[in-house]
């Protein structure tokens, strides 16, 4: 049996270098010393302790199978960020890691409701099993057998033609790289307290493009290192019919974007 190679040093230095830390500050930052970290980045120090390799797991929330077995500076970035956005094939055995689920007394998963006053604290409590069994529950029909899929209320008018108000049903996306550019999803970001509900385009360069159906709005992107958990639109519900867009909207998206130009104009020239 060929002997499994160990990426664990030359990892520490990848992730170290990619946060901008010199070896002093992270040393400092795991309690090491110096020496002892520049030990473990040469690959002078063989007998790794378990206390060593889980302190540096979980401060760079990298699972410990990923920091012995895999080459990271190999991956490319976009696989590095959703790695450490949480999506850690490597730990969960799986295409990514396990969702927190409910299911009734017929073993069928649930639909779980984010209610508006719980929007603030999903973003924390995402992976928590307890927080999630406290959610408001249910089942629909017709809803594909396959997947597990959660209801988010969602607010403003920057998706119209779907109402402010909305609640969108939306299916759990296991793997970020499979999405089709331009799909209606669901994100849950780290700096948002709010949901954001967007056409999304995965890029190269580990960014996610953000786009409204509403034009008034710009896109903009996303690192997929903030992205902590994506919903791919399946269906809304609300008590608003669409409306097309107004006259005096298509009058707000052209002042808009005169004073972006204009805004633009005095940046060129400062």
């Amino acid at each position: 049996m060929s002997q499994q190679k160990v990426f664990f040093p030359t990892n520490i230095k990848f992730l170290r270098e990619r946060k901008k830390m010199s070896q002093e500050s992270l040393a400092n930052a795991l309690s090491f010393t110096r020496s002892k970290l520049a030990s473990l980045e040469s690959g002078a120090t063989r007998a790794h302790q378990p206390e060593d390799l889980l302190m540096i797991s979980e401060f760079f929330k990298v699972g410990v199978d990923a920091l012995l077995k895999v080459e990271l500076s190999k991956l490319g970035e976009f696989k590095v960020s959703q790695l450490l956005a949480g999506n850690d094939v490597y730990t969960t055995g799986s295409n990514i890691r396990v969702l927190s689920i409910t299911v009734d007394k017929n073993n069928k998963e649930n639909v779980e409701y984010v209610p508006v006053k719980a929007k603030a604290g999903y973003r924390n409590g995402y992976n928590d099993q307890q927080y999630i069994s406290n959610l408001p529950k249910f089942t629909m029909p017709n809803l594909p057998e396959r997947g597990s899929f959660r209801m988010f209320p969602i607010s403003g008018d920057s998706m119209l033609p779907i109402p402010d108000g909305s609640d969108v049903i939306a299916e759990y996306v296991q793997d970020w790289k499979a999405i089709k550019a331009g799909t209606l999803c669901i994100l849950i970001l780290k700096a948002e307290q709010d949901f954001v509900f967007k056409q999304i385009t995965v890029q190269e360069e580990g960014q996610f493009l953000l786009t409204s159906l509403n034009s008034l709005y710009h896109p903009y992107t996303v690192p997929a290192e903030e992205v902590i958990e994506i919903w791919k639109y399946y269906k809304f519900q609300s008590e608003i019919l669409p409306e097309l867009p107004t006259d005096f909207q298509e009058l707000k998206r052209l002042i808009l974007d005169v004073k972006q130009d204009i805004q633009q104009e005095r940046s060129d020239k400062a």
